[in-house]
């Protein structure tokens, strides 16, 4: 997790110097920012001064310098990011096993192995995702140990890293998988079911059928029921009347790369006269992806009009994509 903050601009110097002798929101602010610097220069100045901060005694300043030393990949900061796995606050030992991950260098294997085994919950939780970062092979083992963990999202997290790494002993994954979509958690069989479906195996179907009218779970479901080609559950998402807009969007898209469909052709054509931009632009992006020849005129007219000013790349490219598929026919 990050702190966040408003969009604002700070230079490299400020950040630099606000880390080192700002007050605890300016130190956590430029901890924040340094971890989007990309010359070498400022990337090695930035990293010592991160690393500097990972000792700073506000949590909010700790947990921001563990996130931007992933965002910079720095092996150099193993040592700091490893130490903060025994902090004492969640959000930044957390931040740290997500850097570690993101980072990916064999060294932070072992410190995450340790965590998820005796560390509490919310850390458990995050190294076994980052564990499938680093050696997905490795964490084979580890992953499917932790789908007996007492405390659900860290069988929940298990499960997903699972579904992420399962091809590399697919029968022995999937079986285990399965023998959890009888949990008594609900999010845990849910993760499960989703896990099972990146596996391309339809045995949790029904759980993520479950879920798409849920606001929280639906965008998941439904992508899970695409990598499935659920054809008729992805037409009960298109249809539904209550279902929150981006993922029904989603579905409509998921659907056409199954089979036709006029409904999920209607319902992305009409997503692109939006109010929202961001419903919008994933309609946009759907149709880059399945749209034919019925889609390039509504593209091009909201390029055309001023609804389409802040997608005008992403409208570009969904053009190019549908004529190149109707020239490869």
């Amino acid at each position: 997790m990050s702190f966040q903050f408003p969009s604002t601009t700070i230079t490299f110097d400020a950040a630099l110097r606000d880390i080192a002798s700002g007050s605890a929101k300016a130190r956590a602010r430029a901890a924040h920012a340094l971890g989007g610097v990309t010359g070498e220069v400022e990337k090695r100045r930035a990293v010592d001064a991160l690393v500097r901060a990972l000792d700073d005694d506000k949590p909010e300043v700790r947990a921001e310098a563990c996130a931007s030393l992933g965002e910079l990949r720095e092996p150099a900061a193993l040592p700091g990011l490893i130490k903060r796995l025994d902090d004492g606050i969640a959000a930044v030992r957390q931040n740290a096993a997500i850097a570690l991950g993101t980072i990916g260098h064999p060294d932070g294997f072992a410190p995450l192995l340790a965590a998820l085994r005796d560390g509490p919950a919310d850390l458990r939780f995050q190294a076994a995702t980052s564990l499938a970062e680093i050696d997905p092979a490795k964490a084979l083992a580890p992953a499917l140990a932790a789908l007996d963990d007492k405390d659900g999202q860290v069988a929940g997290a298990a499960a997903l890293a699972l579904g992420a790494i399962g091809e590399r002993d697919r029968a022995r994954v999937i079986a285990a998988l399965t023998a959890k979509l009888s949990h008594g958690d609900a999010h845990v069989r849910f993760d499960v079911a989703y896990a099972l479906a990146e596996l391309r195996d339809p045995a949790g179907k029904a759980q993520l059928v479950a879920m798409i009218d849920d606001n929280e779970r639906a965008w998941d479901a439904v992508t899970a029921l695409g990598w499935l080609r659920a054809a008729d559950e992805l037409r009960r998402a298109v249809l539904a009347k209550k279902m929150a807009q981006e993922p029904q969007v989603l579905a409509a898209g998921r659907l056409l790369a199954v089979e036709a469909d006029p409904h999920a052709q209607k319902l992305l054509l009409d997503a692109l006269t939006n109010r929202k931009v961001h419903v919008r632009g994933l309609a946009v992006e759907q149709l880059g992806e399945v749209g034919g020849a019925w889609a390039k005129g509504p593209l091009e007219r909201l390029a055309r009009s001023g609804k389409g000013g802040e997608l005008l790349e992403a409208l570009a490219n969904a053009l190019r994509a549908i004529a190149a598929r109707e020239g490869g026919e």
